[in-house]
């Protein structure tokens, strides 16, 4: 359910993104009957995309198991660009309805790294001085237990259950390194030898 919801919201938001672009570069050509024209033609499909973005948006918000900073600001970021866009073309406002555009692409770019700064915190440092044996298990419960669970049955954000799984070694290090659905890349928060260490834990919890 949470990765379908995910696949429609960013299907959406792209959506919704383009037609936020195309009223914008109208508006700023100074058409106003073009922009008139656009605006009433597609009011109907327009108000399902800011329906769905909205309710998809909600769902996966409650329901991820990432609640960091990143998510406050990315609400915060889509209410600000609602107002943004709402006062804009009221008021007929370039420069707000630019910013609304901005900030909708920030949004996005949130969503897509789960940081408000669009870097992943590289967090293999933390883990330097943890030994051998105990590294796999202690990354995992630092990193993953919120969508994965302790046991690796959690399935929060659409995390598969782990003691199910039936990946082979090299699909779970091309998982981890790379991310998949909600699950975020890795290869550039954790050392390779952490990331080993890792897919070697998970396999104990079959």
């Amino acid at each position: 359910m949470f990765t379908g919801m995910l696949h429609t919201h960013k299907l959406v938001v792209i959506i919704f993104l383009i037609l936020a672009i195309i009223r914008f570069i109208l508006m700023m050509s100074g058409n106003q009957k073009a922009l008139d024209s656009f605006v009433k033609k597609f009011k109907v499909p327009d108000m399902i995309i800011s329906t769905l973005f909205l309710l998809t948006g909600i769902y996966l918000s409650v329901y991820t198991g990432n609640k960091g900073m990143w998510l406050w600001v990315k609400i915060a970021a889509i209410v600000l660009t609602i107002v943004l866009a709402v006062i804009g073309y009221k008021k007929q406002n370039k420069l707000l309805v630019f910013l609304s555009v901005l900030c909708l692409v920030y949004v996005y770019g949130i969503s897509e790294t789960k940081s408000p700064v669009f870097k992943m915190e590289n967090k293999s440092q933390a883990f330097e001085n943890v030994s051998v044996d105990q590294l796999g298990q202690s990354i995992f419960e630092s990193q993953c237990i919120v969508c994965h669970g302790a046991d690796g049955k959690l399935g929060v954000s659409g995390a598969k259950d782990l003691t199910q799984s039936k990946l082979s070694a090299e699909e779970r290090l091309n998982i981890i390194r790379n991310g998949k659905n909600s699950m975020i890349p890795y290869q550039k928060v954790l050392s390779e030898e952490q990331i080993l260490a890792v897919a070697e834990y998970v396999e104990t919890l079959k």
